[in-house]
């Protein structure tokens, strides 16, 4: 792997803080929120310092050969560590059972972190390597304890994290937790990826104990590809559920807001007098949905006068007897009543606006029945698909044929 097999995976996870760093800052004070800093710096970092031009660098800049080494590891483990805090976060439980599962596996991790330290500084390692250290050191002593403790606990960790994961998505069957469930997921297979680049490193320094260096690929050429797409699936996991909400929130707004738009045209001739609401270019689509809604709502109030609850209440009364769910008769019955003032209104012209007090108030019903932007969306759906027609019964049979 060159360099850029490297930087590019650390560049994509460096912009994945870069965005997150404004709720980083709103919520540093959460447990949750250090631990996927944590996840993110450290796969960032370990790409970083495990790319072979960095490695020449930092040997020359420290002058100590091979000390790269020495902090890929530990910031794989500061990695692997936040990774089990954040599960143990995110799973909830007993606030003193959480925190207690919190010290024990960061206690762990520096225990880990210092044996690191003081076994490569036992050691013995002039020769530089920039992609195969630990199958050229794997008979070294000291530095061979040290690979074995490092791909040890990354195994062991990756191996809790994925059972933890796999465990709790299997309990998630509430439709409102899918960003979750699908999270967990992925993470499952990130951290089976995790393990297997573990094991392949363990392949090829066992093979490099019983005396042969033919094994080495294994390391140096598949494990290392295998990290990057395990890190860069960490990362969707444990963002997922955390952004995924409001991006699925966007999208039904979008979807809300294209809805809207035959009924939201077909009402134009009724907006009034006032200025339409304008959106500038960065407008989100909930803003976008809410000022649709809100202007279609507006234009309902000025038909009024030509919605007549006796049209509204025989459509509804065809489409029950079609064997339509109450909603849905209802909304059909607005779409049908809608047409059918539309069409008197264009029918009338001028003279049609005159109306008595009764009328209003018994027409000032319908705007009521459905609002927000998923009802008028629907409204405007169903708008869409009946023709105009005098009789609400007639729209609905040319409907259902």
């Amino acid at each position: 792997m060159t360099g850029s097999d490297y930087y590019i995976p650390a560049g994509v996870l460096a912009i994945a803080l870069m965005v997150k760093s404004p709720s980083f800052w709103r919520t540093w004070n959460s447990p949750m929120t250090k631990s996927i800093f944590t996840i993110l710096a450290c796969s960032a970092a370990g790409f970083v310092f495990g790319a072979p031009p960095t490695i020449e660098r930092v040997n020359r800049i420290t002058g100590v050969s091979n000390i790269s080494a020495l902090i890929v590891y530990c910031l794989l483990s500061c990695l692997s560590c936040g990774s089990l805090v954040l599960v143990i976060h995110w799973r909830g439980g007993p606030e003193e059972t959480i925190r207690r599962h919190t010290r024990v596996w960061i206690a762990a991790t520096a225990a880990v972190m210092v044996t690191f330290c003081v076994l490569f500084s036992l050691s013995d390692v002039p020769i530089e390597q920039q992609r195969d250290f630990d199958t050229f050191y794997a008979t070294t002593p000291y530095v061979r304890e040290m690979i074995v403790l490092y791909l040890s606990a990354h195994t062991a960790t990756s191996l809790v994290v994925a059972t933890k994961c796999w465990r709790w998505a299997r309990e998630l069957r509430d439709l409102q937790a899918a960003w979750t469930h699908w999270g967990l997921l992925i993470l499952v297979a990130a951290f089976g990826l995790t393990m297997s680049f573990a094991l392949l490193k363990f392949l090829a320094v066992g093979a490099r104990w019983v005396g042969t260096g033919s094994w080495d690929w294994l390391s140096t050429d598949v494990a290392p590809p295998i990290a990057g797409v395990g890190a860069g699936l960490t990362t969707i996991g444990f963002l997922l559920p955390v952004i995924g909400p409001g991006i699925g929130s966007m999208w039904a707004s979008w979807r809300a807001y294209r809805a809207m738009g035959p009924l939201w045209r077909a009402l134009e001739p009724f907006a009034g007098p006032g200025k339409p609401m304008r959106m500038s270019a960065t407008s989100s689509p909930e803003i976008r949905a809410m000022a649709r809604s809100t202007e279609i709502s507006d234009r309902l109030l000025n038909l009024a006068p030509y919605l007549e609850s006796s049209h509204r209440e025989a459509a509804e009364r065809y489409a029950s007897s079609q064997g339509c769910e109450p909603e849905d008769a209802l909304i059909f019955a607005e779409a049908a009543t809608i047409h059918a003032a539309l069409a008197a209104a264009a029918g009338a012209g001028a003279e049609a606006s005159r109306q008595t007090p009764d009328s209003v108030e018994a027409s000032a019903v319908a705007p009521a029945r459905v609002s927000g932007a998923d009802g008028l969306a629907r409204l405007s759906i169903q708008f869409s698909k009946i023709h105009h027609s005098g009789f609400p019964v007639g729209a609905a049979r040319s409907e259902s044929n």
